[in-house]
């Protein structure tokens, strides 16, 4: 059964001279207690190191600071509804017990234009074998 929330707040940050990485994301709230899923790839292409430790595509961080390299398969908006479909063998990494995560956004609507601008370009980021097969926002 997929895990279902409400982000009341979402974001997009791409500003090189103002952010430390290309960022978007969705929360329950902006306190630390909240769910929330957060997207994230550097802006300069990956370097022999990231490679190597597969470190060279989008990652995905859950509370906690759980985090995933590369495990979107696929994103889609459907309404209201982001889902949010992910590698099964991630799960254990992102504390997660299913693959598919829904949120129902409740944010105000220039926020989810700014996470669904910024959102399809941190995907989009590395190797393209760690791409998600699907992205429909």
């Amino acid at each position: 059964m997929a895990y279902i929330f409400t982000a009341r707040i979402a974001c997009g940050f791409d500003d090189p001279d103002q952010d430390d990485c290309m960022m978007a994301g969705v929360a329950e709230s902006d306190d630390e207690g909240g769910f929330s899923l957060l997207f994230m790839c550097d802006f300069e292409e990956p370097d022999a190191q990231e490679v190597s430790l597969e470190m060279d595509t989008h990652c995905l961080v859950t509370p906690d600071q759980c985090t995933a390299y590369g495990c979107v398969r696929e994103v889609e908006l459907d309404g209201e509804v982001l889902r949010v479909t992910l590698d099964p063998s991630s799960l254990d990494a992102l504390g997660l017990t299913d693959p598919v995560v829904e949120a129902l956004l409740r944010a105000p609507a220039a926020d989810v234009a700014r996470m669904r601008e910024v959102l399809p370009r941190v995907l989009a980021y590395g190797r393209p074998r760690a791409r998600p097969q699907l992205i429909n926002l």
